[in-house]
């Protein structure tokens, strides 16, 4: 979405990437188990408190050089994470 006043370009928008996650907590050690539409990943960490869901973000920032945040699913094993 572009928005001008007089010429002058105000505000733009950029197009926002998503990338959907299916999580599998609890596991013995993090990994990406595939990628495709939807990616799955095994995280160490356990459902509670949010802690798999910030060693989701660690791990994919370490391992991927993605930095993200959940969008969508936040107390789900399927998240919506959108790329910043």
């Amino acid at each position: 979405m572009r928005v001008y006043m007089e010429g002058i370009l105000l505000m733009q928008k950029q197009e926002q990437q998503k990338l959907r996650v299916n999580i599998i907590p609890n596991s013995s050690k993090n990994e990406i188990i595939s990628k495709g539409k939807i990616w799955k990943i095994r995280i160490a960490a356990p459902p509670e408190k949010g802690k798999a869901n910030e060693e989701l973000l660690k791990f994919l920032k370490k391992t991927q050089k993605i930095r993200a945040r959940i969008v969508k699913g936040s107390r789900s094993r399927e998240k919506i994470l959108e790329i910043l």
